[in-house]
């Protein structure tokens, strides 16, 4: 059986960087599950990469059908924002190993839906100063910063990675994204030992 790797942390330690260079390194063919938002789509973001974005109607639509795995939406600054994972069919293959990127929270409900022996949860932290000069620099590169949702998005975060709730959803190992390419060896190095990547 494939596994999920499930990449999570707080806002600006480098998810989505960390994200696309794992998807390009051909060694560890991970296929991708792309979660779903209803926020608006940032400068420089395509859907379909990093997320696919809809709308609360679409949101709906797929609820009634019986698609969502797990939901949570953000009371932000600019009106309820919702981020979502599917059962849309990116995961039919049980064989392979794939990639996807989310909250603590969300993990947590994944791993109820496919259950924990499927699961290969990846943790990335980095100081709190660093993620915070990191998320004022993108609002600021933005053309229509959002400064009072990054201040919300970066308080939440004390709450939603709280020190137990790590420990109850099970994660025992995690990465230091204080240098970009150590942080990623030992990642790849992770994933090759706990998948069939690692018995090829």
């Amino acid at each position: 059986m494939g596994k999920i790797v499930y990449l999570m942390g707080k806002s600006s330690t480098g998810k989505d960087t960390i994200y696309k260079r794992l998807l390009e390194d051909g060694s560890l063919g991970l296929k991708r599950i792309v979660p779903y938002t209803t926020r608006p789509v940032r400068d420089g973001e395509k859907n379909g990469d990093e997320y696919f974005f809809t709308d609360e109607s679409g949101f709906l639509a797929m609820k009634e059908q019986g698609k969502i795995i797990e939901d949570r939406a953000y009371h932000t600054f600019h009106g309820i924002w919702r981020y979502f994972t599917a059962d849309d069919g990116q995961t039919k293959e049980r064989d392979r190993n794939y990639l996807t990127i989310g909250t603590l929270e969300s993990y947590r409900k994944v791993k109820d839906y496919f259950g924990a022996d499927r699961m290969l949860p990846v943790m990335i932290e980095l100081d709190d100063g660093i993620r915070l000069r990191r998320a004022l620099e993108r609002e600021q590169a933005q053309e229509a910063p959002r400064y009072e949702e990054m201040c919300r998005r970066f308080l939440a975060d004390s709450e939603d990675f709280a020190e137990e709730k790590i420990l109850e959803a099970g994660i025992k190992v995690r990465f230091e994204n204080d240098d970009l390419q150590r942080c990623l060896g030992q990642i790849r190095r992770y994933i090759a030992e706990n998948t069939d990547i690692g018995r090829k």
